[in-house]
């Protein structure tokens, strides 16, 4: 099964290159037995298709991708391998229909449900799914969420603003291979702390809340995405952000102070690095540098220049120019 001991490389697993008579076969060999401890079934009505991604960090394992035309199952034969961990499922397209303790659960697109991988189950994916998975070991969620057990099974509804700091959380981390082991831990640790605040029914309007890590961290990387989205945009201010993720302009600058850096010196960079990039890509030769410098977000050039040259040691033409001659 895979690991949670230690962080791992991103694993890739896709159908689209295997012939589909030999598909079911070796997913339900490699993927099924030896990575999720699963019995993989096709379902004779519909081609089977598999395209996930999968990340272990210290303690966590997560899954994202997209499934159709399979039956899971967690079987009575498979659970003598001991393994008891929680899972979250959450939901983001297509039909799955998820049983578990006697319950059976159509998941509706955005919902979640908790499932345990010490009692059998079965999930069907009849269309193509598209989903995410979290796996906790069982006693580091339960010494969070004491009642989590009562959950198994139920549906978790989408309308739930934690639910979106843990989805954005976690993609980011299937993202990002690159974490030291104790980064690895501490990105664990906040998606414990969220899975914990979803399960215990905990809202964002609670202050200790909003200032718990795994809240901070999840609200900080999806303001950072957020920037980066917006980067182009000269109206991009600190008050549209916070807006947007219903926080106050103050709590968003503790977010980047806490960080190491202000959230000003944080845009500045980005919009830098974004001119940099374009400077040197030679796809973009024809445009101007002050055409560049506006569509990283720049309203006055002198600034953009004397900002550049501060950060870069060059002026953008002279980057322009040394890119050219490396051509």
């Amino acid at each position: 099964m895979i690991s949670t001991t230690a962080n791992a490389p991103l694993l890739h697993f896709s159908t689209s290159h295997v012939p589909e008579a030999d598909r079911i076969g070796i997913w339900r060999e490699v993927y099924g037995q030896m990575i999720l401890r699963l019995d993989v079934e096709p379902l004779s009505e519909r081609p089977f298709e598999a395209d996930v991604h999968l990340r272990a960090l210290p303690g966590l394992a997560l899954v994202s991708g997209s499934i159709s035309g399979a039956r899971d199952r967690r079987t009575t034969a498979l659970l003598s391998d001991g393994i008891d961990d929680l899972g979250l499922a959450v939901h983001w397209g297509g039909c799955n229909i998820v049983s578990q303790r006697g319950r059976e659960t159509k998941l509706g697109e955005g919902e979640a449900v908790i499932l345990s991988c010490g009692d059998s189950a079965t999930v069907i994916r009849a269309l193509p799914c598209r989903y995410l998975g979290v796996r906790i070991p069982r006693t580091a969620l339960l010494a969070l969420a004491p009642h989590a057990e009562d959950r198994i099974g139920m549906p978790i509804v989408r309308a739930n603003p934690v639910l979106e700091l843990l989805k954005g959380y976690v993609a980011v981390l299937l993202a990002d291979g690159n974490a030291t082991y104790e980064l690895g831990r501490l990105a664990s640790d906040h998606v414990y702390e969220l899975v914990a605040l979803l399960l215990r029914g905990d809202t964002m309007d609670n202050p200790t809340v909003a200032d718990r890590g795994g809240v901070r961290a999840a609200r900080l990387r999806a303001i950072k995405a957020d920037i980066l989205k917006h980067l182009g945009n000269r109206e991009l201010t600190i008050n549209a952000l916070a807006s947007r993720h219903s926080v106050t302009p103050r709590y968003i600058q503790r977010l980047f102070e806490n960080d190491g850096h202000s959230y000003t010196e944080f845009v500045l960079e980005q919009r830098l690095a974004h001119a940099h990039r374009f400077l040197c890509d030679p796809c973009y030769a024809n445009r101007s540098v002050s055409t560049i410098a506006f569509e990283a977000g720049f309203g006055d050039l002198s600034y953009f220049n004397r900002a550049f040259r501060r950060r870069y040691g060059m002026t953008p033409s002279d980057v322009r120019r040394q890119a050219r001659s490396r051509q």
